[in-house]
């Protein structure tokens, strides 16, 4: 195993204190509860999102606190889930007096524990979960059913923290959460698994002229083994998958969403954001916002992962709405 790493049991504090120092402008981090804060709080009266999960996955969920965004991110150790007490400290210091919404990715852990925070805590909350992935449809079925929250988690993150930011109630925000989280849908693909220090061998194997379909950003295997195509032939087999699945006809607009899983070179995230384009294109769907770059990697995974959101004005118009995060800011 070749890692910038001093000790494997080091890695998720010692990169946790090179986010801070890097970025002091723009958040904070709570070193005993194990949260990162926005660095300016916002303003009373508005609606707090909270986040988070294991590490393995920046930028997200820390580098997507900020204005516009998130407003605090619960962090675990590596691909492992925080635990309620981190929730509910991050709730509490995140309130700004119209309550809490935390979003949370379809993962058991997950769930469990942002359930238990939700009860613990002294301040209003709701839960999204996001299901964004869609599965592998097997022979005869019509529609793929949704599992594992993967990269369109930010997605919701943003369009809900753009709503928040426009002083909308908190069931408002639970609703357009919930609706661009069913607008929306992702597919991962790998050419090769990840490496988790502490383990220090690949998670699984990959043959040469093989990849994953259907893999989890936490190194679980995908749902189905392929031969390596073209970058246009597995676009085009990644929106077989997720089109009929969301329902998106001809003439309807999109946002889409090509995002690195770790270890692939942002020139071949590109190569396959032209290849989506135009079979988008060939089905007469308007490709109207994009998003391109490593945004939920699992560690050095090589692959990446296809999300669609089916565009109307209202979430087109959060989309564009002012972020200012680490990773995201326009």
């Amino acid at each position: 195993m070749k890692k910038i790493i001093n000790q494997p049991h080091l890695v998720f504090s010692d990169a946790l204190s090179g986010f801070e120092l890097a970025h002091t402008k723009k958040v904070r981090v709570d070193r005993t509860n194990t949260i990162v804060f926005r660095r300016v709080k916002k303003a009373a009266g508005k609606v707090s999102l909270v986040s988070g999960g294991g590490t393995g996955h920046e930028p997200m969920h820390a580098g997507f606190v900020g204005a516009g965004m998130l407003d605090a991110a619960c962090l675990g150790e590596i691909f492992t889930s925080p635990t309620p007490s981190q929730m509910v400290a991050a709730a509490q210091k995140a309130e700004c007096g119209s309550g809490v919404l935390f979003l949370v990715k379809n993962y058991s852990g997950d769930i469990m524990n942002f359930e238990m925070a939700s009860e613990m805590v002294n301040v209003t909350t709701q839960t999204v979960v996001i299901d964004d992935e869609i599965c592998i449809r097997e022979t005869g079925q019509k529609v793929a059913a949704r599992g594992r929250g993967i990269a369109g988690t930010i997605i919701v993150e943003k369009m809900t923290g753009a709503l928040a930011e426009r002083s909308a109630p908190l069931a408002e925000c639970a609703a357009v959460a919930r609706n661009t989280n069913q607008r929306t849908g992702s597919i991962a693909i790998a050419l090769s698994s990840c490496t988790v220090p502490q383990l220090g061998r690949p998670t699984f194997q990959i043959g040469l002229y093989e990849a994953e379909l259907g893999v989890g950003i936490h190194g679980e295997m995908g749902r189905r083994r392929i031969e390596l195509g073209s970058a246009d032939q597995i676009a085009d087999m990644m929106l077989d998958q997720i089109l009929p699945a969301l329902g998106i006809k001809r003439g309807e607009r999109v946002l889409l969403f090509c995002n690195g899983l770790g270890a692939t070179p942002v020139l071949e995230l590109y190569i396959l954001f032209n290849a989506a384009t135009k079979s988008l294109g060939k089905r007469g769907v308007e490709v109207a916002r994009s998003l391109v770059g490593n945004y939920c990697t699992a560690l050095d995974m090589a692959g990446a992962s296809i999300t669609i959101t089916k565009l109307d004005d209202v979430l087109a118009g959060l989309w564009d709405d002012p972020v200012n995060t680490v990773a995201l800011n326009w």
